[in-house]
C-alpha cells in the first residue's frame, strides 16, 4: 500500500513490532484505539473548522488563476516569454492542488470513505501537483538566475521551446518521485489483520511515524528531497542579491527589485514553514513530548492552512505584479464593462 494514501494498513503489525527496538515510537493501545475512534467518528464541528481555510483559499484562487492563465495562454507575444510560461505552469499546478486537497478534505470532514484506488489516485494526483509547483518555483527561480547573471545569452540558454521541454520534464519528474514510493512501499507491505483505512492526508502523516523501515524511510526522504528543492531556491536568491547589490537597485527600500525580492522571500517562507512545523512536530511526537491527539491537530493545521495559503498567496503576489499580465487583465476588463454598459441601438 502507498503511504500516501493506505500507509495505515501496516501499522499495527509494525507497531508490535517498534515496542521492543524503539520506544520512543510506541502506539500504546490507547492511542490505538484513540485513532480508530478518530477515523471512524472525527470530532465533526472542529473538523468542519479546518475545512474554512481549504475553501477560501481555493475560492481565492479561482477568482484570479483562470484570468491569469488565459492572459498567459491567449497572447502569442506574452506565451513565447519564459517566466510566464513558468508562471503559468506554477498557476496550474496550485490551482490543481487546491481543488483536490479541498475534495479530500470535504469528503473526510463529511466522512464519506472512498474506495481504496480511488484513494490512491486521489492522493498521487496531490504528490504530483505539489512536487509540479515546487520543482517549477525551482525553475522560476533558474530562469531569474540566468536572466541576471548572464543576459547576453539568456534567450539563447532558455528560448520558449527549451521551456515547453522543461515544464514536460517537470511534470514527468512530479509523478516519478511519488510513483516510486508507491512501487516500493507496494513491495514491502503487507496487509495488516486490522488496518485503519483512512484517506486524510493530516492522519496519514500522523500514521507513517509508526510504519516499518520502509514507510520511514519514504517519509523521510520525502522531506528531505522537499527541504533541498527550498534551499536550492533560497541559495540562489542569495547569490542573486550578492551578485546585484552593487548595481544600485537595492537603494531604495520601496524599489521595484526591493519588493519583488520581498515578495518572492514571502512566498518562499510559506513554502518552508509546513515542511518546517512537520519536522518539529515530528520530532516532538516521536520524543513523546506531544501526545496523538496534539499530533493531529497540528497535522490538520499544517495540512489545512499552512499547506495552501501560498498557493492562494502565490498569483496575488507574484503573478499580477508582471506589468504585462496586469495591464491584459485591465484591459479585459474594462471592454468586458463596455461591452455589458453599450446602449442597445433599437432600429
Amino acid at each position: 500500500m502507498n503511504f500516501l494514501a493506505c500507509a495505515s494498513a501496516k501499522i499495527l503489525n509494525a507497531t508490535l513490532r517498534e515496542i521492543d527496538s524503539n520506544r520512543t515510537l510506541d502506539l500504546d493501545e490507547p492511542s490505538t484505539y484513540m485513532l480508530q475512534e478518530w477515523i471512524i467518528s472525527p470530532p465533526y464541528t472542529d473538523m468542519k473548522m479546518f475545512l474554512i481555510p481549504p475553501v477560501v483559499c481555493l475560492v481565492a484562487a479561482i477568482l484570479v488563476i483562470p484570468s491569469i492563465l488565459f492572459v498567459i495562454f491567449s497572447s502569442f507575444s506574452i506565451r513565447q516569454e519564459t517566466r510566464y510560461l513558468l508562471l503559468g505552469n506554477a498557476l496550474l499546478c496550485d490551482l490543481m492542488y487546491l481543488i483536490f486537497y479541498t475534495l479530500s478534505a470535504v469528503l473526510n470532514g463529511m466522512n464519506l470513505t472512498l474506495p481504496k484506488y480511488a484513494c490512491v489516485l486521489l492522493l498521487f494526483l496531490l504528490a504530483v501537483t505539489y512536487c509540479g509547483g515546487l520543482l517549477t518555483a525551482a525553475a522560476m527561480v533558474l530562469d531569474i538566475f540566468l536572466a541576471i547573471l548572464f543576459p547576453l545569452r539568456y534567450v539563447a540558454i532558455l528560448p520558449s521551446s527549451r521551456t515547453k521541454k522543461l515544464i514536460v520534464l517537470i511534470w514527468l519528474s512530479s509523478g516519478v518521485f511519488p510513483g516510486i514510493i508507491y512501487l516500493v512501499l507496494m513491495v514491502t507491505q503487507k496487509p495488516a489483520l486490522c488496518p485503519m483505512n483512512t484517506c486524510s492526508v493530516p492522519i496519514i502523516l500522523v500514521m507513517t511515524l509508526h510504519g516499518d523501515d520502509a514507510v520511514k524511510l519514504c517519509y523521510v526522504l520525502s522531506v528531505a528531497a522537499l527541504f533541498l528543492c527550498l534551499a536550492l531556491i533560497h541559495g540562489c536568491y542569495i547569490i542573486l542579491y550578492l551578485k546585484t547589490r552593487q548595481s544600485g537597485i537595492w537603494e531604495s527600500v520601496f524599489s521595484r527589485a526591493s519588493v519583488t525580492f520581498l515578495m518572492h522571500h514571502t512566498i518562499l517562507f510559506f513554502y518552508f514553514s509546513p515542511l518546517l512545523a512537520l519536522v518539529v512536530e515530528t520530532l516532538l511526537y516521536i520524543n513523546a513530548v506531544i501526545e496523538l491527539q496534539t499530533g493531529i491537530w497540528i497535522s490538520l493545521t499544517i495540512c489545512n492552512v499552512l499547506m495552501v495559503l501560498p498557493k492562494a498567496l502565490l498569483p496575488y503576489l507574484y503573478g499580477l505584479r508582471y506589468r504585462e499580465i496586469s495591464s491584459s487583465l485591465k484591459f479585459i476588463f474594462r471592454m468586458k464593462r463596455l461591452s455589458l454598459v453599450s446602449p442597445v441601438v433599437s432600429p
